[in-house]
């Protein structure tokens, strides 16, 4: 799985060169349900091609198109689906995403990207990272209370051997077997001169420190989600002791997660999660009544508009699950109703979550249960 960040959104906010297509589908992970994605997906391509021959010319959208239409018929594509799929594609731009919830069917073809449905992925507040190691091997998933994906590692070595290469300590490169069964119960030897304990030691504590500034350099900072590590107890102790990773939770699993299969793997990781997102969830809904008691926060949503135009919005609480449909004067605040069911037409809240994003705030996105107004929004103001 590829990991969706902030910083994608903001190189997909950015001005693109038209046309921009947006594609939004819900995808299925298991069979017989995931037969039907790929007609699906042909069939929304065809909806996209009448949509692009109305606003541009040939030249325009030949190239898109063909990247496109080469997904569907990439069988190994779409045996390896999540729950949903987004693809953003433009003539400079092509990027898929897999997301971990279900969206809503779209496409839109327009002179910008629409975004508004990675918001509410990007923003929801169980997310978390797991970091799985042992002293010979690093994954790394992302995932929440529903579903754990491993992401694909950026510029990060995977095992030891990719880590060290020729810089392995002597009993590590010298190491063979033999008898039969070697390696399955039949006698290992290993060839070198000295402590070789103390040596191997050194070799996982320098792999350490590299899988530590590769997480918190290309996944931990860019995502800003916690991160969970899984791995047997003496390697906790030795991986904290080198990590600098302030998004590292201080709880994590005290077991070999390549004992676990996938589902007991994100349900034990969501156990340890739990209390960190429900202490989260309780600080912002603290934070949001005392800001009340103050008039700095609000839930009427004309009043967040205007706060939002004019930069006022520190944090945006978002009810999952709830559109109201309209869209958003960015220079205004001006709100002006729609149906959701027209393709240009957004959700308000969407709306709001991108500007308040652009204004360097902070969007959230919450279950209801969890929501401190009824009004679908909550906002907490700088002044």
């Amino acid at each position: 799985m590829r990991q969706l960040t902030t910083d994608h959104l903001a190189a997909l906010l950015a001005a693109q060169e038209p046309p921009c297509i947006s594609l939004y589908q819900p995808t299925h992970r298991h069979r017989p349900d995931d037969r039907q994605d790929p007609i699906r997906y042909r069939n929304l391509l065809r909806e996209m091609e009448t949509s692009l021959r109305r606003g541009y010319p040939a030249h325009d959208r030949r190239e898109v198109m063909e990247k496109l239409q080469a997904l569907s018929r990439d069988r190994h594509f779409w045996d390896h689906r999540t729950d949903g799929l987004a693809i953003l594609a433009s003539a400079t731009r092509f990027e898929v995403f897999d997301l971990q919830r279900p969206v809503r069917e779209l496409v839109v073809v327009a002179d910008s990207f629409h975004v508004n449905p990675l918001l509410r992925v990007l923003q929801s507040a169980d997310r978390f990272q797991l970091l799985c190691l042992s002293r010979d091997g690093a994954s790394l998933f992302e995932g929440d209370r529903d579903a754990l994906d491993p992401v694909q590692l950026t510029d990060l070595p995977a095992t030891l051997t990719q880590a060290l290469g020729d810089r392995l300590t002597e009993p590590h490169q010298t190491m063979a077997s033999y008898g039969a069964g070697a390696g399955k119960g039949g006698k290992e030897m290993r060839h070198g001169h000295g402590g070789r304990k103390d040596e191997a030691e050194v070799d996982t504590e320098r792999f350490f420190r590299i899988v530590d500034r590769g997480v918190l350099e290309h996944h931990s900072r860019p995502s800003g989600l916690p991160l969970m590590l899984a791995a047997l107890p003496e390697h906790h102790a030795a991986f904290r002791e080198v990590s600098r990773n302030p998004l590292l939770m201080a709880d994590g699993l005290e077991v070999d997660p390549g004992a676990l299969d996938p589902d007991e793997l994100r349900r034990r990781a969501w156990q340890k999660a739990e209390p960190l997102h429900r202490g989260r969830l309780t600080k912002l809904v603290e934070e949001y009544k005392a800001s009340l008691a103050r008039q700095l926060a609000s839930d009427d949503i004309a009043q967040v508009a205007r706060a939002t135009a004019e930069g006022r919005v520190a944090v945006l609480l978002v009810e999952s699950d709830r559109e109201i449909p309209g869209s958003l004067d960015p220079v205004t605040g001006d709100i002006e109703p729609g149906g959701l069911a027209h393709p240009q037409v957004d959700d308000v809240l969407d709306d709001l979550a991108e500007a308040v994003l652009r204004m360097r705030g902070e969007v959230v996105v919450l279950p209801s249960e969890w929501m401190p107004a009824e009004t679908g929004l909550a906002a907490i103001c700088r002044f």
